[in-house]
């Protein structure tokens, strides 16, 4: 607890600083950048400062005031300099980025030779693995907006989160020492960034990417990890490299829906408990729900003017196939690159899929 709120005393005052510069609907100041290093500069000089062992000295009231001084100017300089921090091999030119570019292309060609009977397979599986949603059509569209499911076909931690569970699964067999848990972490983290960058690294993915990049790093070095202290640690990190991003709605709902989770679904998943696993699934999934739309829902409310009414029932039925979808999807488009895909595994991919759009087709117009 104590290494999670001296993660969050630093985090979240410099989050509200840049979103207070950000937000206030100034343009950012054209400065030189030998300012914009003195920014960075003071950024982490403060950080330094409250990781000094002398503050264990001080009170705990003037260790707050520093720490909330020295965070919110760092988090309101960046903002308003608008400061962006760039790897040349990753940016848009970047030669890693033009190859995952190339790759998510691959993909997205690979995926329109499967021979499935119903073209809408195609177009939402390229949705689910690549955000490609150019293809789908505007019923089926509608079927996810209205059913509150549109989270599906966007881009986000669920998705990466998949992909990291399948990749992390796969590599678990080479063993446990600690020389091979670096290697498999490293491994890890360069697979989720590929897909990260192939799939047009939206802020929703990425939010998820660094949650993957910290945690493994953490698991790496033998350091604490919580999701408490990830998200505080992923927030702080991805509005230094990118402060820009804290206007960007699909950057706000996807760390809200985080913070639903991270705060409000650890004290309803307790407040039923059962013995039967059904049950303890259901409300499981119910609890998470219900923490999701507690902190995502107002935001939506704002941007959209609209509210899922259905989304516990959206929720217990579309995440569970989404989750055997995409690894089956995923599969199928693997052994189609291969040259050879069994038809029984594509036509369980289609059934599956099509099972998905007809069930949020029903939600849709109740």
């Amino acid at each position: 607890m104590r290494v999670e709120r001296e993660i969050a005393g630093f985090a979240f005052p410099f989050a509200a600083g840049v979103f207070a510069a950000v937000l206030s609907g100034s343009s950012p100041c054209i400065i030189k950048p030998t300012y914009h290093i003195l920014a960075l500069t003071f950024t982490l000089s403060s950080a330094l400062l409250m990781l000094h062992p002398a503050r264990h000295s001080w009170s705990g009231r003037v260790q707050w005031y520093i720490l909330l001084f020295c965070t919110l100017t760092c988090g309101l300089t960046i903002g308003m300099c608008g400061i962006e921090l760039e790897i040349s091999a990753v940016s848009t030119n970047g030669w890693l980025h033009q190859t995952a570019h190339r790759a998510g292309d691959g993909m997205i060609r690979i995926i329109d030779s499967i021979q499935f009977k119903d073209n809408s397979t195609n177009a939402v599986i390229k949705a689910l693995l690549t955000g490609d949603r150019s293809d789908i059509s505007s019923d089926i569209s509608r079927a996810f907006r209205d059913s509150g499911a549109s989270h599906i076909l966007a881009l986000s931690g669920l998705h990466l989160g998949i992909i990291y569970g399948i990749v992390s699964k796969i590599t678990s067999i080479t063993g446990n020492s600690t020389d091979i848990r670096r290697i498999r972490s490293l491994l890890i983290i360069s697979i989720c960034g590929l897909y990260t960058l192939a799939t047009g690294a939206g802020a929703s993915i990425m939010r998820a990417y660094v949650f993957i990049v910290i945690k493994e790093v953490a698991d790496m070095t033998g350091r604490h990890t919580s999701l408490k202290g990830i998200l505080a640690a992923s927030l702080a990190v991805h509005l230094v490299f990118c402060p820009t991003a804290a206007k960007d709605i699909g950057f706000q709902l996807s760390y809200a829906a985080m913070f639903g989770i991270a705060f409000i679904f650890p004290y309803l998943r307790n407040m039923w408990k059962n013995d039967w696993k059904v049950f303890k699934w259901i409300w499981k999934s119910s609890a998470l729900s219900i923490s999701c739309q507690i902190t995502t829902g107002p935001l939506a409310y704002f941007y959209f003017r609209t509210f899922p009414q259905h989304f516990l029932l959206t929720n217990l039925l579309a995440l569970p196939l989404t989750g055997i979808t995409i690894p089956a999807a995923l599969l199928t488009t693997i052994m189609t690159s291969a040259g050879w895909c069994p038809k029984f595994l594509t036509a369980t991919t289609e059934w599956l899929t099509q099972v998905m759009i007809e069930a949020l087709k029903t939600i849709a117009t109740m």
